[in-house]
């Protein structure tokens, strides 16, 4: 984290707020997000659901998060995303307090809609934050701070959650959780000199100076965000159902925490690893690499006892998470200046709602078979990602 703080005591105080801002609600939301993890078996045993009402769950939660996605960048606009972004982390708290106090499946899964709503505001609008405050070159190391922040979160939220669990009954820990949220949501609305729409105005100039000499050969982006919805599915699809493979080897609730933890730990590490692999090897090659990786690591996990699957568990995270940081690198070499930002909030929208979707279907698959054989299913659809990269390189030689 050392490289992270000698970056921030470089950059002006107005910066450093923008991006401790947005980089805070990246670690809240994308924790939030992920520590439903450790709650759906609790919830799967609460109201004796299946497989597949607990896929249903958890792409309730994300689906709303991408559904409302393009919206709350039109609606930020209008109000200003510092407003949007305090209001919505705000309804994500009041998802989670609802949750813990829900009677059956329905409230709980409408509190999932409400939190994943509020949730939805935090990508466009962080991100947007933070390339106002850092415009031309200087954006792409600030988005990627900002980007690595999420995987903070993805760490300390589920074994936070975890922990709760050992002092709580679940209902109290969600209560919890959702007053963490708003809080973090009084203390968004608090911070005053965020940028507003003339930063971003002011930095377009420089940025289509920066951008022009990429605006040559295009084309591609579709089989990007085809492979892209694939890695989202298998990444959710995965994680959503991890819980209960390790339930069948015999974790219990503090142990399910310790895995997530390393598998999101694998998962930031890969996110900046990956990132510095794609530029060395190329996109093809990467993905190449990291897809294999991540059907090979989920084969070799379902056999191991426990404590091996654990180890397994840190290089399945590397993999699992570090083709997205190659491919969302990607898409300004796709994509001409002019069109990149509806581009991004398409590529964000299909990744999310792939993962949302996910859920369902693998759920089926674990209630029609078992856990096993649906982990196996996982491993075979993340290698059609390969041959479609393959198809990618004409689009990617001509850029």
């Amino acid at each position: 984290m050392s490289f992270i703080t000698a970056a921030l005591d470089k950059i002006a105080a107005p910066e450093r707020r923008t991006l401790a801002v947005a980089g805070g609600a990246h670690i809240l939301h994308d924790g939030f997000t992920d520590l439903l993890y450790v709650l759906l078996p609790l919830w799967q045993a609460e109201f004796g659901l299946g497989y597949a009402e607990v896929g249903l769950l958890r792409a309730l939660y994300a689906g709303s998060m991408a559904g409302f996605q393009v919206p709350s960048g039109l609606i930020a606009e209008r109000i200003g995303g510092p407003l949007l972004l305090g209001l919505g982390t705000a309804l994500a708290g009041i998802g989670y307090l609802v949750a813990g106090a829900s009677a059956g499946f329905v409230i709980l899964a409408l509190a999932l809609v409400v939190g994943g709503i509020g949730s939805s505001v935090q990508h466009p609008i962080g991100a947007h934050l933070v390339s106002q405050a850092f415009p031309g070159a200087r954006s792409r190391q600030a988005l990627a701070t900002y980007n690595f922040s999420g995987d903070l979160g993805k760490m300390a939220f589920p074994a936070a959650t975890a922990w709760l669990l050992t002092l709580m009954p679940w209902r109290a820990a969600t209560m919890v959780i959702g007053i963490v949220g708003l809080a973090a949501a009084a203390a968004i609305l608090a911070v005053r000199g965020l940028p507003g729409r003339s930063a971003g105005l002011a930095a377009a100039a420089e940025d289509k100076a920066a951008d022009s000499a990429a605006a040559g050969g295009r084309g591609g982006f579709p089989l990007l965000l085809a492979i892209a919805m694939i890695d989202s599915a298998t990444r959710m699809g995965f994680l959503t159902f991890l819980p209960f493979l390790l339930q069948k080897k015999g974790a219990d609730l503090p142990m399910i925490g310790i895995a997530l933890t390393l598998i999101f730990t694998g998962g930031a590490a890969g996110k900046l690893v990956c990132g510095w692999v794609g530029t060395r090897l190329g996109v093809v090659a990467s993905v190449f690499l990291t897809e294999g990786l991540t059907a090979a690591g989920i084969v070799a996990l379902l056999p191991l006892p426990l404590y091996a699957g654990l180890a397994v568990l840190l290089l399945i995270g590397v993999a699992l998470n570090g083709t997205s940081s190659v491919l969302y690198g990607t898409v300004p070499e796709l994509v001409a200046p002019e069109r990149r930002q509806r581009a991004f909030s398409i590529f964000y929208t299909g990744g999310v709602g792939a993962g949302a979707l996910a859920p369902v279907v693998y759920g089926a698959a674990s209630d029609l078979a078992d856990v096993t054989v649906m982990m196996l299913l996982i491993a075979a659809v993340v290698l059609v990602t390969l041959p479609l990269t393959w198809k990618l390189r004409p689009a990617l030689t001509q850029s």
